[in-house]
């Protein structure tokens, strides 16, 4: 079959930094090493990203490898004698939750511009929006492009990403390369409206993520500014989703554009998106009207993933740890730091917070975390826009991503890859990309001799 292809072009967000040279008579503050309070783990191996909160008591961490089992468990093809892990697909972008998030961790585009995008995947929709306020399906293939199928049922396609090298040069004669990403999509089911939007998505890490739903709404809230009304360029605000639970809208927290309210929600609707796993919560497998093979597709009940399957994975994925920072008193690291805070980096990648009172989740209650992120929408500039809304965030919005652990993500993942699409190689690249809100900082980042800059990147790998 000869496909039709689409040539798109997109781009995203990273992080910042800051350093003077030599001895600042800085010193680091007490617990700074203490990523996630009292439930950060010392750990510097692969598996840094994919242990429990330290403080759990022994029951509960019972309770986080039973969901650990169901986030690696691969789900089958309905009907199957695995009672409990059948109704796979129809149509799916993996088998289980840890064939993107490996290890725990972020996924990456692949280094051949031949081979298709697996742990990055592709939001699809129109102008306009859908009955709770969010992004319009694509008539034919819906929310999100799914490049594999259960026998009988035809798949949607695959996306592939090349590069387009992109020199530029610091002003002291540094050079440095930024790939700009030329996505490639071979529709199989026909051709998209002509005017769809598409948006790549890197499966992001899973540290943490209960620490920042613990974080207050007032806390977020507090640090909106959307007219920049101090004037300091800055202007944050949230993103108001449909929270499927309360029936209501809501603070949106988690992905890419601050998408998703709960950590409940986010699961449930991985589950559908990624797997084809129905839930309560998500009762209708994603088969648009257009698609009626995918409709008579047999199931694996009603909901597939039961609500103990769908329980364990939340409370999982709710508790695992941050890793602790490491050399938070080197000279080096310190003087990154302060260049982090003088380049303005942490009026968006917020370092401190408290955590509220959390039901459910004691061990992550009224903790001190550092997290360097306000959940907060910005305005990334033009270079970086997907031009798709999601709820309240435009087309050049994205939340502020958190920055804990990336220093070790190239120990867990075997790449250096950032920004929502993986397309920045390092920490460099990432900062270069800013624009918009952040241009003030990158254009400060450049213009730092190269010994500072190198701090800066020093105290980000302390992450």
């Amino acid at each position: 079959m000869r496909w039709p292809v689409f040539p798109l072009v997109f781009v995203v967000l990273g992080c910042g930094a800051e350093a003077p040279p030599g001895e600042t008579g800085l010193s680091a503050e007490p617990g700074e090493e203490l990523s996630g309070g009292e439930t950060t783990v010392h750990d510097t191996s692969k598996n840094a990203y994919s242990l429990s909160a330290r403080n759990m008591t022994p029951e509960r961490r019972s309770a986080f490898f039973v969901g650990n089992s169901f986030f690696k468990e691969n789900w089958v093809i309905a009907p199957s004698s695995t009672e409990g892990r059948d109704g796979l697909g129809p149509l799916f972008n993996a088998r289980s939750c840890s064939s993107c998030h490996l290890l725990d961790g972020r996924g990456s585009p692949p280094d051949d511009p031949a081979e298709p995008l697996v742990s990055v995947l592709l939001r699809l929709g129109i102008p306009g929006v859908d009955a709770h306020g969010g992004p319009a399906p694509e008539p034919l293939y819906g929310g999100q492009l799914q490049p594999r199928a259960i026998p009988g049922v035809a798949p949607e396609g695959d996306a592939f990403v090349a590069y387009e090298e992109m020199p530029g040069s610091f002003p002291d004669g540094e050079t440095y390369s930024l790939r700009k990403p030329v996505y490639t999509i071979a529709a199989a089911r026909g051709d998209m409206q002509p005017d769809t939007l598409f948006s790549p998505r890197v499966a992001p890490a899973m540290i943490g993520l209960g620490l920042l739903e613990a974080i207050t709404e007032e806390d977020v809230l507090r640090a909106e500014d959307p007219g920049d009304a101090d004037g300091d360029g800055i202007s944050g605000r949230a993103n108001h989703v449909w929270d499927v639970a309360r029936g209501a809208v809501t603070l949106g927290r988690f992905g890419w554009k601050a998408n998703q309210p709960t950590l409940m929600q986010q699961t449930a609707g991985a589950f559908l998106g990624d797997m084809g796993i129905t839930t309560s919560m998500f009762l209708t497998e994603e088969c648009t009207d257009a698609q009626a093979d995918c409709k008579a597709a047999p199931t694996g009940g009603s909901p597939e993933a039961s609500e103990k399957i769908l329980g364990d994975v939340a409370f999982y994925s709710t508790t695992l740890a941050v890793p602790a920072r490491r050399d938070v008193g080197d000279p080096g690291v310190l003087a990154g730091k302060q260049h982090f805070l003088k380049l303005g980096c942490g009026k968006c990648h917020t370092p401190l917070f408290r955590t509220g009172t959390f039901d459910g989740y004691p061990e992550l209650s009224g903790q001190t975390i550092r997290p360097f992120t306000d959940l907060l929408l910005h305005d990334m500039g033009e270079a970086l826009a997907d031009d798709r809304p999601d709820f309240e965030a435009d087309g050049r919005e994205w939340r502020t991503a958190p920055l804990w652990g990336l220093g070790l993500l190239e120990t867990v993942n075997g790449h250096k890859n950032l920004l929502h699409d993986g397309r920045a190689r390092g920490f460099v690249e990432a900062v270069l990309w800013h624009g918009g809100e952040a241009e003030g900082s990158r254009e400060a980042f450049r213009a730092l001799p190269s010994e500072d800059r190198r701090a800066l990147v020093r105290f980000l790998e302390s992450l």
